[in-house]
């Protein structure tokens, strides 16, 4: 007997909705907020009202685009955490409420547990293969980079993560000293398939086993770019091309250098990335140029399924409710997550 599953991802300024039966994507419906734009970032309390306005409209265009009826649903899961408390406020009082008034199980799910599922997003009429456990997974966002050992649909283990900041954060602070508009690592990743990855060389971390860091990376790009700027005051627009190539080329170099540590040392060859960095294109090259030489079974996902989306908490949910292992009206968010 076929369940259907509504997600709901509010974690951060992203309002998204989706619908699945069992594993197979019916909808995945995503309201973005622009106003974060004019000011480098997102703000917390406009995030929340903004999700306060989309998640009606957002959930019922998702059950109307699946053709499912609210009576027809199985489940409700929704993202408990990580994220902007007020935004995962939002999410999870609908969450609850809904499931309240059709009197089915509520789901909760952690976000970076939905992201290293993601990979398990069926889509209709498409053939895709899918991981086999035990697999890693390199999540690598805006607030997390991780290297996770997959064991099972609820069993995850880290073995390497970042000591003080994200590599998504690194990209989002090279492009903030550039002047780049938000959002700053989509804008290095454009600006960076014009430009000479080699021209200039930082210096890379030396973190001991397979861990990360990336504040000291920061640092070095700021004064780097403090001192080139005394002697020629045009020299970011001048070689802001090169410098966007530079840079994502040392971060991305860290990033699968560690993975393939990770891979060596485990010896398990089946390997995925998730998170919004996974959208990036030098990183999906690197590995995908890697794959061979490594004999890797590698996964990635979709862009819409590298960012913030409903689709992933959805699938990540379904498993879940095939056990059984549902929350209660007493479920409230959480901004660190348990799960990592």
């Amino acid at each position: 007997m076929n369940s259907y599953i509504l997600g709901i991802e509010s974690s951060c300024d992203d309002t998204s909705a989706a619908v699945v039966t069992n594993n197979v994507l019916l909808s995945n419906v995503i309201a973005n907020q622009d106003i974060h734009k004019n000011f480098g970032g997102v703000v917390p309390e406009y995030a929340s009202r903004a999700h306060q306005i989309n998640i009606v409209p957002v959930i019922e265009d998702a059950l109307q685009k699946a053709n499912v009826q609210k009576k027809q649903l199985s489940a409700i899961a929704f993202t408990r955490g990580p994220g902007l408390l007020g935004s995962l406020l939002v999410g999870t009082s609908f969450a609850k409420a809904m499931a309240l008034a059709l009197n089915i199980p509520l789901v909760e799910v952690d976000h970076l547990e939905a992201h290293i599922l993601s990979h398990f997003i069926l889509e209709k009429d498409t053939q895709k293969s899918v991981p086999k456990f035990p697999y890693l997974c390199l999540i690598v966002s805006g607030g997390h980079t991780q290297i996770v050992l997959v064991k099972s649909f609820s069993s995850f283990e880290i073995i390497g993560k970042t000591i003080d900041d994200a590599a998504g954060e690194a990209f989002d602070k090279a492009a903030k000293i550039l002047g780049l508009p938000y959002p700053g690592g989509q804008m290095i990743d454009e600006n960076a398939k014009r430009g000479n990855p080699l021209k200039f060389s930082f210096p890379e971390p030396r973190i001991a086993e397979l861990n990360f860091s990336f504040s000291g990376l920061k640092t070095s790009f700021l004064y780097f770019i403090r001192d080139h700027l005394r002697d020629n005051p045009d020299f970011i627009p001048e070689n802001l091309t090169d410098l966007c190539a530079s840079i994502q080329h040392t971060i991305v170099a860290i990033l699968v250098k560690k993975l393939k540590m990770a891979s060596l040392q485990t010896g398990i060859s089946q390997i995925s990335i998730s998170g919004g960095v996974s959208a990036n294109s030098a990183l999906r090259s690197t590995l995908l140029a890697e794959q061979a030489a490594m004999n890797w079974d590698l996964f990635l996902p979709k862009a819409v399924f590298s960012t913030d989306n409903a689709a992933m908490v959805a699938v990540a949910g379904y498993y879940k409710f095939l056990h059984k292992d549902f929350a209660n009206q007493h479920s409230t968010p959480y901004t660190r997550s348990k799960m990592l």
